[in-house]
């Protein structure tokens, strides 16, 4: 078997770890030519200033290695280097303020994975509705813009809803290549730190 087909695999493995996290959302319902469109869009970097951080994210990753090689050979350069990535960060959370719509978004409860995510709502979907799905991710300020197909919709008891009456799930069916690696991380980051905070809990002295 492939090294290629290993690392396909461990990526699939990934996508189905799930967390239950606090993000900010917007999901918008869209037929299908303007799924069309917005894929199309997204593909060709015609998104806006939502994805600006996911997409310096993304070249961050790229050129970790080649930090770590820098950072071994000259700590000066490699400070230097760290000092305009952070310069970047700024100029990206600057443009992400400028998405108006997703200052007044509240904050929510959700259960994610690098395959879709649970999200409650005031309002009825139905199966097979296509989504645009805005999320931000903290404590990152990182912006996914992606599409997903609703593949299930329940309604809440009334005890349980929480000011939501329905349980809405979504399949993620289109989604960047680099922003998926970006969701998988901030995942497995999120999984880790509860984990922690168990073992923290379980043996106070150790935490």
């Amino acid at each position: 078997m492939s090294e290629s087909h290993h690392q396909a695999n461990g990526r699939d493995r990934r996508q189905f770890f799930r967390i239950d996290d606090t993000v900010r959302m917007q999901i918008q319902p869209l037929d299908k030519d303007q799924l069309a469109a917005a894929v199309t869009n997204l593909e060709r970097g015609f998104d806006g200033n939502f994805t600006v951080m996911s997409s310096l994210a993304a070249l961050t990753a790229q050129m970790a290695a080649s930090m770590r090689r820098i950072e071994s050979r000259d700590p000066d350069v490699a400070a230097y280097l760290k000092a305009l990535d952070q310069k970047m960060e700024i100029l990206g959370r600057a443009f992400l303020a400028q998405e108006s719509d997703l200052l007044t978004s509240e904050d929510q409860s959700v259960n994610l994975s690098a395959g879709g995510v649970s999200v409650r709502s005031d309002e009825a979907m139905a199966v097979g509705q296509a989504l645009e799905i805005r999320m931000l991710l903290y404590p990152t300020f990182t912006g996914l813009l992606s599409f997903g197909e609703v593949v299930g919709c329940v309604e809440m008891p009334p005890a349980d809803n929480d000011g939501y009456r329905f349980q809405i799930r979504v399949e993620f069916v289109h989604m960047r290549e680099q922003d998926r690696e970006i969701l998988i991380r901030h995942v497995l980051r999120r999984q880790s730190e509860a984990l922690r905070a168990k073992r923290a809990e379980g043996d106070p002295d150790k935490s």
